[in-house]
């Protein structure tokens, strides 16, 4: 079963697609603007000096057959299939990847083997390390290429941005203790859990 990825850098071709968006945008804003200009009953002369509507109009409006021949026909079924086959690949490429492709840690290699680190080994570190501190009642490490989630749901209120703080420098102390990179992590409130909960008659 083919299994989706998530790019963590983004593509080069993505400033292209959004080229592309951007013009199809404005010719939607220019056509919009002009109806409605039409519609609220304004001057056919003040839209036309604006949006030169009338005068695109009647350009394609006087088009004749005659007026292609068989260089213009080639050029412009060249040009038709050029562009279908670009924003087809530019929409492939801007497909979202909701699985992030994970893969083992390399910590080191030498000639006597190697020491490899699973990234769920580095998440559950991380969750045990925060469960660990007075307030967490509950956390879910998430470890990527280049930083480390912990989502973390609290028990108390009381001075919620010093839990988290203390959340993530103990989690990045753990990862310096235990040998591992210390990347980049990333705490989340997850949300509150009473440690009294009523029950309904």
């Amino acid at each position: 079963m083919l299994r989706q990825r998530l790019r963590n850098r983004g593509s080069a071709l993505s400033f292209a697609s959004h080229v592309v968006v951007i013009a199809l945008s404005l010719a939607l804003i220019w056509g919009g603007a002009t109806v409605l200009l039409l519609a609220l009953k304004v001057e056919p002369e003040t839209v036309q000096s604006i949006t030169g509507y009338a005068s695109v109009y009647d350009a394609l409006r006087d088009l004749e057959p005659a007026d292609f021949d068989s260089t213009t026909r080639a050029i412009t079924a060249a040009v038709g299939v050029a562009l279908m086959l670009i924003c087809g690949y530019l929409s492939y490429k801007m497909l979202p990847r909701p699985y992030l492709a994970r893969r083992d840690l390399d910590l080191f290699r030498d000639e006597r083997g190697e020491a490899v680190v699973e990234p769920r080994a580095i998440e559950r570190l991380s969750e045990v390390t925060a469960e660990r501190k007075a307030g967490v009642a509950a956390a879910t490490g998430r470890y990527g290429t280049d930083d480390l989630s912990v989502d973390v749901t609290l028990s108390r209120t009381r001075d919620l941005a010093g839990s988290l703080e203390g959340v993530r420098t103990a989690v990045r102390a753990a990862l310096e203790e235990h040998g591992l990179p210390v990347v980049p992590v990333n705490v989340t409130l997850a949300g509150y859990q009473r440690k009294t909960r009523r029950e309904l008659t």
